[in-house]
């Protein structure tokens, strides 16, 4: 069956405020909203900033920020006063036009993933809200495949990443790129089937209608098994470069990575689109996985504050998981980072996928449940059992060829 929104003949007519003429007051709205979602974004990526420092600080026994403004919450401004006013460099041996170019392919996708994401709205409802008499979704956009538009994205903030080590004219960067791309492609195939099989179970690629079906049944981490959403958290904290996982910026092997050669405002780019990135992957997880804004609505006085409050503090138990993460745990090797995400996290969650789309024809057909599972189940453990005694075997040979290398040498 497929699912109404996918059906509509134009992307935008997604959101009720642009089912009909589009007037003067209808384009003030959505630059509004525009507005509202970046700002928003800004701001939240300044105090991000300054609340990984002082956890961090404290975590480690330390004081951290403490002199620009109470508490230092001022210290992040200026921070990028500092770089605004500092000496923009561009190496002699670097492609100007793309070294140029490559700070904005990794903050742009940043922002445009967070204008698919729903924010507020009483989703005991339709999840529509009222501005200037006209009804509306309390997000930037609603895209019929706005799941594959976050993918889309999440790609060609690749290439940001790519182009700036190879625009660099330097080896240092260049090895750097390299090693992000390979890793963030690498993780994006294991994201992708965990968004899979949420779009399995909600039956829409639009955010705001994931939303809503998770109100009407139970949360998706629930309804798909926990699996894909521990799959993407995994996934995702590698695809941002989060430690553990951030060999891209491995500072006493790379130097500084695929930035090493920028400074100024350019360099605060690709610092600003991490942290941003940050929020909108932890925004997109809630969204999937959470329910969105969706929550008790416990008065009826400002009862729009309520969904607002919910989705904020999903969003921070994220925030505050990921510094938590960079506090304690170690770093990966290199090796260890590309085993975990094509020998577990992938067949983990393509035989999830699997799973659950057994499940859900036996449903359709009428099949018992129980066995299905159990079944399902143990074709899984089987597949599981196979793939490991093939690595073991592939490590016992790749060993034995090093040991009969070394005794030739």
């Amino acid at each position: 069956m497929i699912p109404a929104t996918l059906t509509a003949p134009l992307v935008l007519a997604a959101d009720p405020l642009l089912d009909g003429p589009i007037g003067p007051g209808i384009v003030g709205i959505v630059l509004i909203k525009v507005v509202l979602a970046f700002t928003l974004l800004l701001v939240s990526v300044m105090l991000m900033i300054w609340f990984e420092r002082k956890l961090v600080a404290d975590m480690h026994n330390r004081i951290g920020p403490a002199e620009a403004g109470p508490f230092g919450i001022l210290q992040t401004l200026a921070d990028g006063i500092k770089l605004f006013f500092k000496e923009d460099l561009v190496p002699d041996r670097a492609d100007r036009m793309v070294f140029k170019l490559a700070p904005y392919l990794s903050l742009v996708p940043a922002f445009l993933v967070f204008a698919i994401v729903p924010i507020g709205g009483d989703f005991s409802g339709d999840g529509t809200v009222t501005w200037f008499g006209e009804t509306t979704y309390l997000q930037v956009a609603d895209p019929p495949v706005g799941v594959l538009f976050f993918l889309a994205l999440s790609s060609i903030a690749v290439y940001g990443v790519m182009l700036a080590g190879w625009a660099s004219g330097s080896k240092y960067p260049l090895l750097g790129s390299v090693r992000a791309s390979a890793q963030m492609i690498s993780y994006e195939a294991a994201l992708g089937l965990a968004i899979a099989t949420v779009f399995l179970t909600s039956g829409s690629l639009s955010t705001h209608e994931i939303v809503a079906r998770q109100v009407s049944g139970s949360w998706n981490v629930l309804a798909t098994g926990v699996v894909p959403f521990l799959v993407f958290l995994l996934a995702g904290t590698a695809e941002l470069n989060r430690p553990p996982f951030d060999l891209v910026e491995a500072e006493q092997e790379l130097v500084g990575g695929f930035h090493t050669e920028y400074s100024s405002l350019r360099f605060s780019l690709f610092f600003l689109a991490e942290f941003m990135n940050v929020i909108t992957m932890s925004a997109i997880a809630v969204t999937l996985f959470l329910g969105g804004p969706a929550g008790p609505i416990l008065t009826d006085t400002l009862g729009w504050v309520w969904p607002l409050f919910w989705f904020s503090s999903k969003v921070f138990v994220f925030l505050f998981c990921f510094v938590w993460l960079r506090a304690t745990l170690p770093r990966l090797r290199y090796d260890q980072l590309m085993d975990l995400g094509w020998k577990v996290l992938i067949p983990v969650a393509l035989g999830w996928f699997l799973l659950i789309a057994t499940m859900n024809v036996a449903d359709d057909l009428g099949w018992p449940v129980v066995p299905v599972v159990l079944a399902g189940v143990a074709v899984l453990v089987a597949g599981a059992a196979l793939l490991a005694g093939a690595i073991e075997k592939a490590r016992g040979d790749a060993l034995a060829e090093l040991t009969d290398e070394g005794a030739k040498g």
